[in-house]
């Protein structure tokens, strides 16, 4: 390559036209998923508004909105009206998510129903797993989870993904669900970022935290053993969780893996651009879409993203 003054890059910067034919990374909203919670009662999320309970009637609304701007998958959270230590409610015929997504799979059945498979909202304790002499039991876990994935599918889930991060449990999943796409948290970190999230879902540990089953926020080289394992398992896509502090993790499964790599753009980061535009630091739109595009950049095939509907606006 020729050096200065014949090379000039600016010359293709000129210009938002110019930009746009040579920009490397677009978004697009078929990359998206919008997460929702459900929950028997509605509750409103002045602050984080993407953060809020719906109803089950509730529900229904949004994801009409959600489709009608253009949004073709959702991952359901849900929130039981009562919690116990086995988590029972996760895998009831009646359960929360079960009558939500028997609500909507017959009224978008061209939308992507994802759920989300973990334990954390149904235990009286908040941890992933059943908890046994203090210590959450892994191997007793897996047969709660599969029931659970199991009875998603059963009312209407297209994808399981299971976050629980107990050693496994996509292999289980995978026995009971032969056909059923799997899209694993593979490298789910024990993170800072998941404050408004555990609020929103009711799901904050009773007594200790989940450095025990969560990855060490240092660690690398590990999410991709995580990663490999679940594929080898029966996993069709593995996801990377927090994604913004997590980019370098993002990359390097990019790299690594052929198999379509998720993110999951966490509560953390979708409240601190909304904490930082209220205070007249940044913009929030010009914010969030840059954070997303950095997502996308560093590899990510989906994400999972609390500004999703926002975004189909601003697309």
């Amino acid at each position: 390559m020729s050096a200065f003054p014949a090379t000039r890059l600016r010359r293709l910067r000129r210009t938002p036209g110019l930009r746009g034919l040579v920009r490397e990374t677009r978004l697009h909203l078929d990359d998206f998923v919008m997460p929702l919670f459900v929950a028997p009662e509605p509750l409103v999320n002045d602050a984080l508004p993407a953060l809020g309970r719906h109803s089950l009637e509730g529900v229904v609304g949004e994801v009409d909105d959600l489709v009608r701007l253009g949004v073709g998958a959702v991952i359901l959270f849900g929130i039981p009206e009562e919690k116990d230590e086995d988590a029972t409610g996760a895998w009831d015929d009646d359960g929360i998510v079960q009558r939500a997504l028997r609500e909507l799979r017959p009224r978008f059945p061209e939308l992507v129903l994802l759920t989300d498979v973990c334990l954390c909202e149904y235990t009286s304790h908040g941890h992933c797993g059943v908890v046994r002499d203090g210590e959450v039991a892994n191997d007793e876990s897996l047969e709660l989870l599969v029931r659970t994935a199991v009875s998603h599918v059963e009312a209407g889930a297209d994808v399981v993904a299971p976050s629980d991060m107990m050693d496994g449990r996509v292999g289980a999943i995978r026995e009971a669900l032969p056909e059923t796409p799997i899209l694993a948290y593979s490298a789910k970190y024990a993170s800072a970022f998941y404050g408004p999230f555990r609020e929103a879902a009711d799901s904050a540990p009773a007594f200790g935290d989940r450095r025990g089953y969560q990855m060490d926020p240092a660690n690398v080289r590990e999410a991709l053993r995580e990663c490999e394992l679940d594929l080898a398992e029966g996993a069709d896509a593995v996801m990377v969780k927090p994604a913004l502090p997590y980019l370098d993790v993002i990359r390097a499964a990019r790299d690594r893996f052929d198999a379509p790599v998720g993110a999951y753009n966490v509560s953390g980061e979708y409240a601190m651009v909304k904490a930082a535009a209220a205070a007249g630091h940044l913009d929030e739109r010009a914010a969030a879409l840059e954070s997303l595009a950095a997502i996308k950049r560093a590899g990510a095939d989906l994400v999972i993203s609390y500004w999703t509907k926002e975004l189909a606006a601003w697309l």
